[in-house]
């Protein structure tokens, strides 16, 4: 990372940024040509490392590319207040932001995708539902087990 001034490793503060936001943007390979699709999801850390969860359409062209190559980078951000500066160059916005690398695993397991989708709707919305077998069953799930991760953050200096 170019500027480590704004490097964050802390899991704590990582942790605070992934609660806060609430789409992560996934880039993925379709043949020679990149794809990237927003996505709603929910998150464990297990020491350390990060798990990320998602659900989807049991089909579609996501689907194919990660069952091709479940090689992915993901960015999760939270675009903050503006900054104006009097030297255009130097205003922007500031930021938090968690970017990294993984591999998807889709989950077959009904017990699995009850759990995920239960941690899903829980960083969505704040309240715990379980779901039911049929429920699970109706989406395809999905996780991307991250171990390669990294925060960048500009805040404002008060």
């Amino acid at each position: 990372m170019r500027r480590k001034d704004r490097e964050i490793n802390d899991i704590k503060t990582i942790t605070s940024i992934l609660d806060m936001c609430k789409t992560a943007s996934i880039a993925m390979i379709d043949s020679d040509a990149p794809y990237v699709v927003p996505l709603s999801y929910g998150y464990e850390m297990k020491e350390n490392i990060l798990i990320l969860y998602f659900h989807c359409a049991r089909e579609g062209r996501k689907i194919d590319i990660l069952k091709c190559n479940n090689r992915v980078c993901f960015n999760i951000f939270n675009e903050g207040e503006v900054l104006y500066d009097e030297t255009p160059c130097n205003s922007g916005y500031y930021y938090s932001s968690i970017i990294g690398n993984g591999v998807v695993e889709f989950i077959e397991n009904t017990v699995e995708k009850r759990y995920a989708l239960s941690k899903m709707f829980a960083h969505q919305s704040g309240r715990h539902v379980e779901f039911t077998d049929t429920q699970a069953d109706s989406v395809c799930v999905f996780k991307i087990i991250v171990k390669d991760y990294i925060g960048k953050q500009k805040k404002k200096l008060l």
